[in-house]
């Protein structure tokens, strides 16, 4: 059995780090709202920090969780999740914006939905 605490305070963090792109991206329309002035690519900058943590911390929830967690809830593509993270941090300066746009646009959402779900179930869980 895994630290259900430890877990929860991950999916926490997770959660929170979701919920600050989510503000973050709220003006961006399109990829050009990143690339085309100074404050466009400070927001890009800040939500890759946050991508980062999230595929941080989704990598140390499954050591804390010995990988029984996060395969028990499908409908997110976890191991792209943390390859992203590598992608952001290795090869930062190749980065495609439109590929944080779409991350943004369409996954930050049901990532956050899932997670909070995941928090519902262990902090309901017996043991």
């Amino acid at each position: 059995m895994y630290d259900r605490q430890l877990a929860l305070e991950i999916l926490h963090q997770i959660h929170n780090a979701t919920q600050i792109i989510t503000k973050r991206f709220q003006p961006i329309q399109n990829v050009d709202d990143f690339l085309d002035s100074d404050a466009g690519l400070e927001k890009l900058d800040a939500i890759c920090m946050q991508l980062i943590a999230i595929g941080e911390a989704l990598k140390n929830l499954d050591k804390v969780t010995q990988n029984s967690l996060l395969y028990q809830y499908p409908g997110i593509e976890w191991k792209k999740i943390k390859g992203l993270r590598d992608i952001i941090t290795h090869h930062y300066f190749d980065l495609d914006a439109e590929i944080v746009f779409d991350v943004c646009y369409r996954h930050i959402n049901p990532l956050g939905e899932v997670i909070q779900e995941i928090i519902k179930d262990l902090s309901a869980s017996p043991n």
